[in-house]
């Protein structure tokens, strides 16, 4: 489904595009899937020169779920010291954080296509083969402990995100209790490779250079601005790109413009 894509990257770019075809869930459980793109990251930079490659100039990319993968990827490889560092990051419109799924974006584009908000949870979850009857209490926020909460409120909120983003809408959600038999269930949810807004400041301030789309119909939006943040907060150069008319999608599609086209 992507050939087109990363041969159009390739031309438009004049660059050596490698797509990892990692193994999928729920036949091969998390975190197989990062595992795949972290060693491939790895061999590559060690055998960029053989492809005709400074290995001083290697981006890693990705769009949706692999924008997730591709920001976990460069969290991995902030502390090796045996292998090149990367040159930059480009995160398209990625998932980036399970801590509150009432964000503005999702409250305001729950029911726009091709990623509904309810939708979003049951990939994550069978992602990484949870029960899906989870669901309404993770909506709720009763899957987030009392530690959690009090740790990662300083880099998921809704007052980090900026008042522009709201005035399509927004209501502060009610507060509900932890629920011990949700969250303990819920636990790998909180882990960094699921999660790579929940990496510590001390991972996070050694990221590369970001290239960071976001786009504004996407219940993920918000994703990207929370991260944008903390990226600028440790003083990583940061990239934005936001679509106003975009959705969830949008830049794959694009690249099918004999049967749809998109206007910027």
């Amino acid at each position: 489904a992507y050939e087109r894509t990363c041969r159009c990257l390739c031309r438009k770019t004049n660059s050596v595009v490698v797509c990892v075809g990692y193994r999928l869930a729920p036949e091969h459980p998390f975190p197989a899937q990062f595992e795949d793109c972290l060693t491939a990251a790895i061999h590559f930079l060690r055998t960029a020169q053989d492809h005709g490659v400074d290995p001083s100039r290697v981006v890693i990319c990705g769009d949706s779920s692999g924008g997730t993968l591709t920001a976990a990827v460069a969290q991995a490889l902030v502390n090796r010291r045996d292998l090149p560092k990367l040159r930059a990051q480009i995160l398209i419109y990625p998932f980036l954080q399970c801590v509150d799924f009432n964000l503005p974006s999702y409250q305001q584009n729950k029911r726009v296509p091709i990623l509904l908000k309810e939708r979003t949870l049951v990939l994550g979850l069978k992602y990484i083969n949870k029960d899906l009857r989870l669901i309404e209490g993770i909506f709720k926020g009763c899957h987030v402990s009392e530690d959690q909460r009090l740790k990662y409120q300083k880099w998921v909120s809704p007052d980090y995100i900026p008042h522009e983003f709201k005035i399509r809408g927004y209501r502060p959600s009610p507060k509900y209790l932890p629920l011990k038999e949700i969250y303990e269930m819920s636990e790998s949810m909180f882990d960094p490779v699921f999660s790579p807004l929940l990496a510590e400041d001390n991972v996070i301030a050694q990221l590369p250079e970001t290239f960071l789309l976001t786009c504004e119909f996407d219940v993920l939006r918000d994703d990207g601005l929370l991260y944008k943040k903390r990226l600028e907060d440790h003083g990583i150069k940061v990239t934005w790109c936001h679509l106003q008319e975009g959705f969830h999608g949008t830049v794959f599609l694009a690249f099918f413009g004999g049967i749809l086209r998109f206007c910027s």
